[in-house]
């Protein structure tokens, strides 16, 4: 049988402790003036007389105080509970900071999340992800932009460096200044300082006329240079150069060309390693390394996966919803290629499905590797602890979709306590937000 929990007013319970308090100080204020022989009947009147009076005035004054300083956040939590942006995480629970003193710390770290996933959406409106390690880098971003210094994103292949970039360049004074974009694995090794520095004409065979390069299209601008790992060593020198003395020459020029630009690199390759292989110079990857962003794999902020789908599902021609099994493949699922395997696989989903609802059998990389990934790691382990706490998630996400999303109702099919289901939902990350849009 469920305890039912009985709460008191913090009007009842802070006049109690400071009319206790006072009645208190009053007693032992009294002894120390009357001695025990000399106490007598009259004494115990004029004592009661006191602690009535203290009492009236203890209890006013606190009552008072209360008033002022709680009544304005009482408010504040009664408006704010019928926010929607509030509402969607707080909607099934009725409650009041002055029944429940306990519910405020809670109220208010739901607050602060609502607040920094709104914030992150108004700053950052081309980066989908609210999870804590997402808001980090918003963070990181906001920090960095404004300054000239030089920035290296780190990240596996498909996590978005490209977005994070162009938001340090949007974030940044030189935001209405070129943003130059250059992927060093995509062009030749032999055309790659053409594009960079330009040529002179006649330079090389069919350099026809006059090219002017990236680096000289960016001047007053930002520069970002995409898979920085794969560039030439020969080409990493040059490159030093333009960093250090902010001047160039164009290929098969004499004259140099003084530019004033801000470097962002970004890299999906252990720079540290290439540097002990001697494939990747060590001053210029100090030099790229003023400021460092790593951007964690989809597999690592699994919270975000329902927020992406949701993003990618809605720029699809056709209407789409996940089933709950397909909801739950995609959140099991490690998505090796990560936001960009993940829009593929429902890009392709939608063209297999016949009734506007997503299910696993529609996603065949997921149905390929479901039972490696329910099995563990590739030698088949997984610890205890990463066990228990892959099914809590699965019970709890289960329970909550099962619930429509709502807490309570999901605690009681889990047959737990609100307050532990919170922390459980806390402490394992989950989108509960997510669960019911899917709804």
């Amino acid at each position: 049988m469920k305890k039912k929990k009985v709460y008191i007013s913090l009007y009842v319970l802070v006049p109690l402790i400071y009319t206790g308090i006072a009645i208190l100080g009053v007693i032992l204020t009294y002894q120390l003036f009357h001695s025990q022989d000399h106490f007598g009947r009259k004494d115990i009147i004029n004592l009661l007389y006191i602690i009535m009076i203290i009492s009236i005035l203890a209890v006013s004054t606190s009552f008072i105080l209360l008033r002022l300083l709680l009544n304005p956040l009482v408010n504040f939590f009664n408006k704010a509970q019928k926010m929607p942006v509030i509402a969607k995480t707080q909607k099934d629970e009725q409650n009041n900071i002055s029944g429940d003193p306990s519910r405020m710390n809670e109220f208010f770290e739901n607050v602060t999340t609502v607040l920094g996933k709104v914030e992150a959406e108004e700053l950052f409106p081309d980066i989908v992800g609210s999870s804590t390690s997402m808001r980090n880098i918003f963070t990181q971003i906001l920090k960095v932009a404004p300054t000239d210094s030089t920035v290296l994103i780190s990240g596996e292949s498909g996590t978005g460096k490209e977005l994070i970039a162009s938001s340090i360049h949007e974030h940044s004074e030189r935001k209405d200044k070129p943003f130059i974009k250059i992927n060093c694995v995509a062009i030749p090794e032999g055309l790659l300082e053409s594009e960079l520095f330009g040529h002179e004409k006649g330079s090389f065979t069919g350099a026809t006329e006059q090219k002017k390069g990236k680096f000289e299209i960016a001047n007053g601008g930002t520069v970002f240079l995409d898979e920085i790992g794969d560039m030439p060593l020969n080409t990493q020198a040059k490159l030093l150069r333009v960093l250090q003395e902010k001047e160039f020459e164009r290929v098969g020029g004499t004259k140099m060309i003084k530019v004033d630009i801000r470097f962002i690199a970004a890299t999906n390759k252990n720079l540290q390693d290439m540097i002990k292989h001697g494939s990747f110079r060590e001053d210029l990857y100090f030099r790229l390394n003023v400021f460092s962003i790593n951007i964690p794999p989809l597999r690592e902020r699994k919270e975000d996966i329902i927020l992406l789908a949701n993003h990618f599902m809605k720029s699809l021609p056709v209407k789409l919803r996940l089933s709950n099994s397909a909801l739950k493949g995609i959140i099991d699922y490690s998505w090796p290629g990560n936001v960009r395997e993940l829009k593929n696989v429902l890009e392709q989903a939608s063209i297999l499905n016949e009734d506007g609802i997503i299910k696993p059998q529609h996603m065949p990389v997921l149905a390929e590797k479901s039972f490696q990934e329910m099995a563990g790691t590739d030698d088949g382990t997984m610890h205890l602890d990463e066990k228990l706490n892959l099914m809590e998630k699965e019970m709890i996400m289960e329970a909550l979709r099962k619930a429509g999303g709502i807490q309570v109702k999901a605690a009681g099919i889990l047959g737990i306590n609100q307050r532990s289901l919170w922390h459980r939902i806390k402490k394992l990350q989950i989108d509960v937000n997510g669960i019911k849009n899917l709804q």
